[in-house]
């Protein structure tokens, strides 16, 4: 009777531990199916125009009398304070700043200035507005200004004209949704190369939008750019 009992039970605990053999193996090999990803990149890219403009107009006089430069400079100022308001441009986007004096005498090893000007007098005058095209006609406009004797500095970096783009926000949701589809197509082309149905997505990143110069001859048109990164379950 015992021997029996104890036939019945092993035969019963042999059942279920293939039962349970056949329901872990159906799990593993679920979770092995849903474990198939394919990972692919999706790029958007768009050409912008510039809608901020900055440029800074430096002029310089030199010298032996300080007193005279500054009179000089200021006549300099005016003339180009006129322009500017002739050519368009608010009191709201001008910005004067204070000149600077620069004596050769003051330097370490100046004290032989010979055939040489003492003083240096630099002014700068910026124009932040969001005119982009008025600026770039009055930085042509303005060169006859040269020829009236106000001499610009305008080839180092500090005076480099910028140029910006600040509408970001109103172009993320159209790139970024061109990001995405390209990232699924080329999903679905890897699924179809490996006889593969494309699922749902796993994980997704957005990825950084980055602004960035045409080309060093048209900084006014940018390019912008992003690259969302897409994970996709890959199904039998």
């Amino acid at each position: 009777m015992q021997q029996g009992a104890a036939f019945v039970l092993g035969v019963f605990l042999l059942l279920s531990a293939g039962a349970l053999g056949m329901s872990f193996s159906s799990g593993l090999a679920k979770y092995k199916q849903m474990d198939r990803i394919v990972r692919v990149k999706g790029l958007a890219q768009k050409e912008v125009l510039a809608d901020t403009v900055i440029w800074p107009i430096q002029f310089t006089r030199t010298g032996n009398e300080l007193s005279l430069l500054y009179e000089a400079i200021q006549k300099d100022r005016n003339a180009i304070l006129d322009f500017l308001t002739q050519s368009g441009f608010s009191d709201d986007e001008i910005t004067i700043n204070a000149p600077q004096v620069h004596d050769r005498l003051s330097e370490q090893y100046g004290g032989n200035i010979e055939g040489k000007f003492r003083y240096i007098l630099t002014q700068t005058i910026s124009v932040y507005s969001k005119n982009v095209q008025l600026a770039r006609k009055a930085m042509v406009d303005i060169e006859p200004l040269g020829k009236e004797g106000i001499t610009f500095n305008s080839q180092s970096y500090e005076n480099k004209v910028e140029y910006i783009y600040t509408g970001l926000n109103s172009i993320k949701p159209e790139m970024l949704k061109e990001a995405t589809l390209n990232a699924r197509a080329a999903a679905q082309t890897f699924a179809d190369d490996s006889q593969s149905k494309l699922g749902k997505i796993k994980s997704a990143t957005q990825g950084q939008f980055s602004i960035y110069d045409r080309d060093k001859n048209t900084p006014y048109i940018k390019i912008v750019r992003v690259v969302s990164t897409v994970e996709y379950y890959l199904n039998d």
